[in-house]
């Protein structure tokens, strides 16, 4: 048995088919108050495994209804999870900074589920948040009426698809008001000029065997879930897209996929498409520096779009 992928610290996969996840530092959700705010693991749906942690505010600032936020994690859609202490610490902190419920999902992963699973188990937990609002105590201020999707990486890609299936519904239960992705990872046949230089090429191995592992086999980087050029929607679509702030890294190999984002999104009509860059930063370095001055402009960034709507 040999291992045939393999992300150092986080990931093999075995010739068998078996996979292994070495998970980095974790944190438990407490409903006691920590830092300001309370945390709960939630089962979505039992069945399929899915999973979340819902973040509140300790002691919200209005007896209002609060905004509801919709968090996918990153991971090539192969790695991560809520529990990470790097996206607990950002998320709870987040939620009393922006006065907001944020219900983080875990959705199943890849090779095991390959796209679109990730897709649908979160667009899932849209439905369960529906459902729940007027039982579960961590939600009874939540808002469904103005309801936004972020995630980082992956999970920015995830809240993209999120949205998009949420217009096609006519029966979405919740309205979706604005979206905020992190760091989207989207992808192509075709290389970017960032992509082709020779400083780029471990990059581009790594982000090419997380798109191995993660679309559905026999398909190429054209896939619809990879390079968003390539799904076929009508101008419907576009003219019902929410309000989307999309936040970029200035040292991130994936900073040109994020920019070429918001130029498709312009390019289809949607009113309504900033850019926002961290100049000196790395990829998702929110996670890995949750509590850096980068991390908290980030939130205090992601904060006044959510109170513009």
């Amino acid at each position: 048995m040999s291992i045939i992928a393999e992300a150092p610290k986080f990931l093999q996969v075995y010739s068998n088919g078996s996979v292994k996840r070495f998970d980095p530092e974790t944190a438990l959700a407490s409903l006691e108050s920590t830092n300001g705010y309370k945390s709960k693991d939630v089962i979505i749906d039992s069945s399929k495994g899915i999973t979340g942690r819902i973040f509140l505010p300790s002691f919200p600032t209005s007896s209002k209804k609060l905004p509801l936020l919709v968090y996918f994690h990153g991971g090539g859609f192969c790695i991560g999870s809520t529990t990470w202490l790097g996206y607990h610490t950002f998320l709870g902190d987040f939620c009393v900074t922006s006065q907001s419920i944020i219900l983080s999902v875990d959705y199943r992963l890849a090779p095991e589920h390959r796209l679109p699973i990730a897709y649908e188990d979160c667009y899932a937990s849209l439905q369960w948040l529906s459902e729940q609002v007027g039982s579960e105590s961590l939600l009874q201020q939540a808002d469904t009426t103005r309801a936004f999707l972020s995630g980082d990486s992956a999970g920015g890609n995830i809240a993209h698809h999120v949205a998009v299936k949420a217009i096609q519904t006519p029966a979405c239960p919740l309205r979706i008001t604005g979206l905020m992705p992190i760091h989207p990872y989207f992808g192509s046949e075709k290389r970017t000029v960032k992509e082709m230089v020779d400083e780029s090429k471990e990059d581009v191995t790594m982000n090419d065997m997380f798109w191995r592992l993660s679309i559905p086999e026999g398909s190429n980087r054209d896939y619809y879930g990879c390079n968003f050029e390539k799904h076929d929607l009508g101008n419907t679509v576009w003219l019902k897209f929410p309000p989307t702030e999309v936040y970029v890294a200035g040292e991130d190999f994936l900073n040109e996929r994020g920019v070429m984002y918001v130029e498709f999104l312009k390019n289809k009509g949607v009113k309504k498409v900033t850019l926002v860059e961290a100049k000196e930063e790395s990829h998702v370095f929110h996670v890995y520096h949750p509590q850096s001055s980068a991390a908290r402009l980030l939130q205090t960034q992601m904060t006044r779009f959510i109170e513009k709507y």
